[in-house]
């Protein structure tokens, strides 16, 4: 399938990439979306809808910035998305980029999960206290320290 994105232009989605968020995202509208990415070692990834060619969320998995974050789910967010254990599971957290990359901010607090084999993917509130959803981002890692990280959900497209 193709989707003309206003972000990027034309992408080729592969059926197999579409991720389901049977409930939308947190404020957002759409239920089916893709990851893309500009190339095969980017840290950052976007997280495009496939119904709304303008909406495409910035994201990143945590660990590459905060090694000690936690993620606790609640039993329906995890029945929810068919979760078996806890290697099922992929995190992306949504990235709030501003002009300046030391002002860049991820959201912690509501973590976005996806179960790659199923292609289900739901944006939960993270049971674990004590995070916020503007942390900065650099605050432990500077950017030139950040190593990429390969997901194992589904990337739709590269060299975007």
């Amino acid at each position: 399938m193709h989707i003309q994105s206003t972000r990027f232009g034309a992408i080729e989605i592969r059926e197999e990439t579409i991720i389901v968020f049977p409930e939308g995202l947190i404020g957002l509208g759409g239920t089916r979306y893709a990851l893309v990415a500009r190339d095969d070692t980017s840290v950052f990834f976007w997280l495009h809808s496939i119904d709304d060619p303008s909406l495409a969320l910035p994201v990143t998995v945590p660990w590459q910035f905060f090694s000690d974050y936690e993620v606790k789910l609640s039993d329906d967010d995890a029945a929810t998305l068919q979760l078996e254990s806890p290697q099922d599971a992929e995190i992306f957290c949504v990235v709030r980029a501003t002009d300046q990359l030391g002002d860049f901010t991820v959201n912690l607090r509501g973590p976005i999960v996806i179960h790659g084999k199923r292609r289900l993917g739901r944006q939960v509130i993270n049971e674990v206290g004590g995070y916020g959803v503007r942390e900065p981002l650099f605050a432990r890692v500077p950017l030139s320290e950040v190593r990429p990280a390969a997901p194992a959900a589904p990337v739709a497209a590269t060299g975007v």
